[in-house]
């Protein structure tokens, strides 16, 4: 027998080719790929929704600086009036002989709360910002969607650990190539952002974004183990 045919009839039930090997190497190796981009996207949802501020508007720094400007003009006005009363009282020709002060001299009194509040606006509880703020909202309002960002807010307050949740289990669904929106629609959210709260003095968006590199890097290693 031809030694061509006995290699022909040993082998010929057998399929030599790789397509199949291939094939089963890229569905994973898309599966790897695509649990890396789930991974990623709930790491940074979750940056966002821990780092984010949860507490009193009145420390938020915009208020906070807001206050002590008019704290500061409330103790100048309340200051000068103290100067006016003392140049009154050295002045023994705006007094009668009682010791009364003379028809159409006064002195001047120090500003009560109501009109610290209706002058300057200073007072407790007075905000710049903020107004409508209920403490853990802005946390429950980070949404995660695929496609198009989310609109419209979450009027519920929840905890950070099951706003993950709904994170977590919405990124389930997530495929390769699309594209991943995480918003907070809150009116409030662009001012925390910018430094209005002292938890946050540095934003939330882009602290994450500043260490998008190392998140997915991070990720990529812990993948490898």
């Amino acid at each position: 027998m031809p030694r061509g045919q006995h290699m022909k009839d040993r082998y010929g039930g057998l399929d030599g080719s790789f397509s199949a090997q291939l094939q089963q190497f890229a569905e994973a190796a898309t599966e790897a790929v695509e649990l890396t981009f789930r991974e990623v996207v709930i790491a940074i949802g979750r940056n966002l929704i821990v780092m984010s501020p949860v507490g009193n508007p009145d420390l938020w720094k915009v208020n906070i600086e807001s206050q002590g400007k008019a704290g500061a003009q409330v103790a100048s006005y309340n200051a000068k009036a103290v100067s006016i009363n003392a140049v009154i009282a050295a002045d023994s020709s705006n007094f009668t002989k009682s010791g009364n002060l003379k028809r159409g001299i006064k002195y001047r009194k120090p500003l009560t709360k109501r009109e610290q509040l209706e002058n300057y606006g200073y007072g407790a509880g007075v905000r710049r910002v903020g107004h409508g703020y209920v403490g853990g909202r802005f946390r429950s309002n980070w949404q995660l969607t695929a496609g198009t960002p989310a609109s419209g807010e979450i009027d519920e307050v929840e905890s950070a650990g099951a706003t993950i949740t709904k994170l977590v289990a919405a990124a389930g669904d997530l495929t390769l190539g699309e594209v991943a929106y995480i918003v907070n629609n809150l009116p409030y959210a662009i001012p925390l952002e910018y430094g209005h709260s002292i938890q946050a003095p540095a934003g939330m968006v882009r602290v994450t974004i500043a260490d998008f590199q190392n998140i997915v890097n991070r990720i990529i290693e812990a993948r490898k183990v």
